[in-house]
C-alpha cells in the first residue's frame, strides 16, 4: 500500500466550499478523454469525486504524445487529477510513466488492463513508488488474478473494467451475469486490505438505469463507480452515500452503546455497532448531516 494521496478536488471559486472527498472513499471516477484540454477544468469543478484524464483507450495511438503533454501541461500549471495510463504490455507504458514521474498535480495514476500484481508494482516503481496505482480490471484473467493485484505491492484501489470484461468473455451487461467478477473484486479488496472497488461505468439508459446500477454496486460492495459524464454524478454520489436517515441510526446506536458502557449485551450487537461505525466513518467523509 502507498500512502494515502491528497484530493484532487478543486479550491473553491467563490461562494460555498464544495465537500472534498479522499480518494479512498471516492465514489464518482469521472473519465475524461486527454485530446479534450478544454474540458479539464469543468471536470475538475464538478461534482465528481475525483478526475481522470484518460491517455488510454480514448486517444488513437499517433495522437498519445501530444495528448499526454496536455494533460502534463494541465497537471503542471495548478490542475489536479488522476491519469488513465496504457497498459504493462503496451509499448506506450513507458513513455506514460516516465513523462508522469514527478509531475507535480499527478494525483494517481489509473493502470489499464491490469491483469498481474507484478504489472501494479512495476508501474509503482516506475513513478518513483510514491505515487497510488489504481488498478483497473477488464479482462477474465484479471478477474481470476483479482487477489494477486489487491495484495501487490503499490495497488490504492481495484476498478472493473466492465466494457471491456465483456468483450472478453461474451457476458452481457445483466445484473447477474456481472454479479461474478464484481463480488470477486470486493473479495480481493477485502483481502488485500484496500478501500472497496470502483464500478464500471453505466453507458446509455438514462438516470433511472444509473440509478439501478449504482445500487446493484452497493448492495455487492463496491463504493464508486467509472462514469463518462459530469451529469451522472448527483446520482452516484447520493446512491453510494448513506443517507441523512442512515446517519441519525448510527449516531443512536454508537450513542446508546456509549452510554450502556460499551456492554456487548447479545450475538447482534457487533455486527449492528459495526455497520454504524462505517456508516458513521462515511458521514464524515461524504459530509451527510443525520436527518
Amino acid at each position: 500500500m502507498t500512502t494515502e494521496p491528497t484530493s484532487d478536488a478543486p479550491a473553491p471559486a467563490g461562494g460555498a466550499r464544495r465537500h472534498v472527498v479522499e480518494p479512498r472513499f471516492a465514489r464518482t471516477w469521472l473519465l475524461v478523454p486527454a485530446t479534450t484540454p478544454e474540458r479539464f477544468d469543468a471536470a475538475r469543478a464538478s461534482r465528481t469525486d475525483a478526475v481522470v484524464l484518460d491517455v488510454e483507450d480514448a486517444v488513437d495511438p499517433s495522437r498519445k504524445d501530444a495528448a499526454r503533454a496536455d494533460v502534463i501541461a494541465w497537471l503542471s500549471t495548478g490542475g489536479r487529477g488522476w491519469v488513465r495510463i496504457n497498459d504493462r504490455t503496451s509499448p506506450h507504458w513507458q513513455d506514460d510513466v516516465d513523462r508522469l514521474r514527478g509531475v507535480p498535480g499527478l494525483v494517481g495514476v489509473m493502470l489499464a488492463k491490469t491483469e498481474s500484481g507484478e504489472q501494479v508494482s512495476d508501474t509503482a516503481d516506475a513513478l518513483g513508488g510514491s505515487t497510488p496505482v489504481l488498478a483497473l480490471v477488464e479482462s477474465a484473467l484479471g478477474i481470476e488474478e483479482a487477489r494477486d493485484i489487491a495484495c501487490a505491492r503499490g495497488t490504492f484501489r481495484l476498478a472493473f473494467g466492465s466494457g471491456d470484461y465483456r468483450r472478453d468473455t461474451g457476458a452481457s451487461a445483466d445484473a447477474l451475469a456481472m454479479a461474478y467478477p464484481r463480488s470477486r473484486l470486493v473479495t480481493a479488496s477485502r483481502i488485500g486490505d484496500l478501500p472497496g472497488p470502483v464500478d464500471g461505468p453505466t453507458v446509455g439508459g438514462g438516470l433511472p438505469e444509473l440509478r439501478e446500477q449504482s445500487a446493484v454496486a452497493v448492495s455487492l460492495g463496491m463504493t464508486g463507480k467509472l462514469c463518462l459524464d459530469s451529469n451522472q454524478a448527483p446520482v452516484i454520489n447520493e446512491v453510494m452515500s448513506p443517507t441523512g436517515t442512515d446517519v441519525a441510526w448510527a449516531r443512536d446506536v454508537l450513542r446508546a452503546f456509549e452510554e450502556a458502557g460499551r456492554i456487548v449485551r447479545d450475538g447482534s450487537d457487533l455486527p449492528r455497532i459495526g455497520r454504524a461505525r462505517r456508516i458513521e466513518v462515511l458521514a464524515r467523509a461524504f459530509g451527510v448531516e443525520p436527518a
